[in-house]
């Protein structure tokens, strides 16, 4: 039980994992730091805060109260994932990529090319395969 434990946690997708979440927690400082002094001022000079902070439309409810649809906060959030997502894209994954293409073409095996999946087969098709099935297992 314990051997296979210690073959789960040792794999290396286990621990790229591990390393992917700590470096993601480690960059969303940067990240935040980042949206919160440079990309929310820029939203700030077409959108006009609140007193809380918040800017985007705002409507009057049936009471007479003032309630504002909070848009700076997604706009934020969306800017801070494709920000993260472009990084971790041109600082990890693109350079992994072409760092194994190297590696296969000094092997001389060429790179995972897509294979083609057979087309699937069609209704008509496999009620023909299931009667001749059955007609076979009927003479058996």
């Amino acid at each position: 039980m314990l051997k296979g434990f210690k073959d789960f946690i040792l794999r290396g997708n286990i621990i790229d994992l591990a390393v992917a979440v700590v470096i993601g927690t480690a960059f969303t400082a940067i990240v935040t730091a980042v949206v919160n002094s440079i990309i929310n001022p820029l939203v700030a000079l077409f959108f006009q805060a609140d007193a809380t902070g918040q800017f985007g439309p705002s409507v009057t409810n049936i009471y007479g109260d003032k309630v504002v649809f909070p848009l700076g906060d997604l706009i934020s959030a969306v800017i801070s994932f494709l920000s993260v997502a472009l990084v971790v894209y041109f600082v990890f994954v693109l350079p992994m990529n072409t760092f194994k293409a190297r590696v296969e073409a000094r092997k001389g095996t060429p790179a995972e090319e897509p294979q083609e999946e057979p087309a699937a087969a069609t209704e008509a098709e496999l009620l023909v395969e299931i009667r001749d099935l059955l007609a076979r297992n009927a003479r058996s």
